[in-house]
Order: structure tokens, then sequence, then C-alpha cells
């Protein structure tokens, strides 16, 4: 309900009237629009990057 008062700008009568649907089809329209993309979890090439040379740099203790 806040995404759509707030993002989408939608007064309460036309939230309740929407169908989940609906909702769902307007909020991708407006994430696609303002170029919000989907978390999907993966990592990126950058952070992989990041997360190798970190390795590197810290390496793991064996045998303690």
């Amino acid at each position: 309900m806040k995404v759509a008062l707030g993002r989408l700008g939608w007064a309460p009568p036309v939230f309740w009237a929407a169908t989940p649907q609906e909702f769902w089809a307007a909020f991708e329209d407006w994430a696609e629009v303002n170029c919000i993309q989907k978390d999907d979890g993966a990592l990126s090439e950058d952070e992989i990057e990041r997360l190798d040379a970190m390795k590197r740099r810290f390496p793991d203790r064996t045998g303690a």
C-alpha cells in the first residue's frame, strides 16, 4: 500500500479497487521507467573481482 500511495501516486480507492496483478503490473512499469532493476541475488563481475582480491589479501588460515 505504501508503494501504491507513495511511489505510484494512487489514491486509496484506486489501490483498493486494483487486483494484485494490476498493482504488480503498475509497479513493474514504474520500476522500469525509473531504472530500478530486480535484485536476483547474484554478484556482479565487479563484486566477484573485489571478493577475489580480498581472498588473496586475507587468505584463510590452514591448520590451527
